[in-house]
């Protein structure tokens, strides 16, 4: 396994090495101190994960991101300073899969790498290669693809778990605690603003506006309508 981190804080970066150095020695680690060059590592290493802080010396993480996100869909966590900041609305806009914030518990951060990587890996619903789920829907579950209207429609990790959850309940509300724990092993967050933050990403990368397939149900979640 490959993680990268692009952080300009040295001490940080050392404390994230040693802490996967020590819980999986296996684990390979590459750094770099600022966005520039962290996106080429991106590129040149393709890291099975990114962690990537949102205050660095040469470019915002959020353009950082943006231009991973032009080649990549590889799992990212952004490290943030406070949770009630706009940087984590932003983060989530710009497609991170999940995100922490400063000073952290470098236990947690492995949990929520090994939880972004197990959603990566996860390729549920292997019953049959292809179902048309809707007239515009189409899911390839063994090769993991998408199409609407016969287009090819690119889903980060976390927005493809966050569908199939929908998909596999279809016709059925999906409360919000199951969808955060399916998609994101948490069991709850402070409010479910970042829930709607992703469902918005996938309706607009589904061309589900207004929305006519994935619906949300007042106050208990949310639902696929086949």
């Amino acid at each position: 396994m490959k993680i990268a981190i692009i952080e300009d804080d040295k001490s940080i970066s050392n404390a994230i090495a040693v802490a996967f150095e020590f819980r999986w020695p296996e684990t390979r680690v590459v750094a770099s101190p600022n966005g520039k060059d962290g996106i080429s590592l991106v590129r040149q290493e393709a890291p099975d994960a990114v962690i990537l802080d949102i205050n660095l010396p040469d470019m915002s993480g959020f353009d950082v991101l943006k231009a991973i996100r032009k080649f990549s869909d590889v799992p990212v966590i952004i490290l943030t300073v406070r949770a009630d900041d706009a940087d984590v609305l932003r983060g989530l806009e710009a497609e991170a899969d999940d995100y922490i914030t400063k000073p952290f518990n470098y236990l947690t951060l492995l949990a929520r790498v090994k939880a972004v990587l197990r959603r990566s890996e996860k390729a549920p619903l292997k019953l049959q290669k292809t179902i048309a789920l809707s007239p515009r829907l189409n899911i390839d579950f063994v090769n993991q693809k998408v199409r609407v209207d016969n287009r090819l429609v690119k889903l980060t990790p976390v927005e493809y778990q966050l569908l199939i959850l929908l998909v596999k309940n279809k016709d059925q509300a999906v409360s919000y605690q199951q969808i955060m724990e399916d998609v994101w092993g948490r069991t709850s967050w402070e409010d479910t603003e970042n829930l709607r933050i992703y469902i918005r990403r996938l309706r607009r990368k589904l061309g589900d506006l207004p929305p006519t397939m994935i619906l949300n149900v007042r106050g208990a979640g949310y639902i696929f309508k086949s």
